[in-house]
């Protein structure tokens, strides 16, 4: 009997010592962390989803299907395309990608210019998020203009003389 009982204090210990482990392991752990994380065009475009996000709420019902799915696809693309991109092998790659959340980015601008004249948003709405449009466009412009520079360094196009 007394052999039963001891185990059972020791499997109680071996329970609890797992569990007290898993709790420590569970509030320690890091969430995993990509360089495009630290790219200054990702974290523009994380501000360009919440604010558009925010405008797209003050466009009627009917759009819900058209204009707001729309532009919410679009902006999130935006973010999509500099994460995918950043996990290519080449700049050239990159590129490709960067010039994709390019014209995601003005597939979003055209959606917030579409609802500013139809008088779904004000032209202070549209502003506050042009704002970022045009601060996020010419940064992909560069971050671009940067790959490009250091695929032709790497590279020469061969073509016909």
């Amino acid at each position: 009997m007394k052999m039963k009982e001891t185990q059972v204090r020791y499997a109680c210990r071996i329970v609890s010592l797992a569990v007290s482990l898993r709790s420590q392991y569970r509030f320690t752990r890091q969430i995993m962390k990509f360089k495009y994380e630290d790219l200054e065009i990702w974290q523009i475009a994380l501000e360009l989803i919440r604010a558009v996000y925010e405008l797209l709420k003050k466009f009627p019902d009917d759009e819900k299907y058209d204009l707001i799915s729309q532009g919410k696809r679009a902006v999130i693309s935006i973010a999509l395309n500099i994460a995918e991109g950043s996990g290519r092998h080449t700049d050239r790659d990159f590129s490709l990608f960067i010039n994709r959340a390019i014209t995601s980015l003005l597939e979003v601008d055209a959606v917030m210019k579409i609802g500013l004249k139809l008088g779904y948003i004000t032209e202070t709405d549209y502003n506050l998020v042009g704002s970022l449009f045009e601060k996020e466009y010419y940064k992909l412009i560069a971050f671009d203009k940067t790959l490009i520079k250091d695929n032709t360094k790497r590279k020469r196009y061969v073509g016909r003389n």
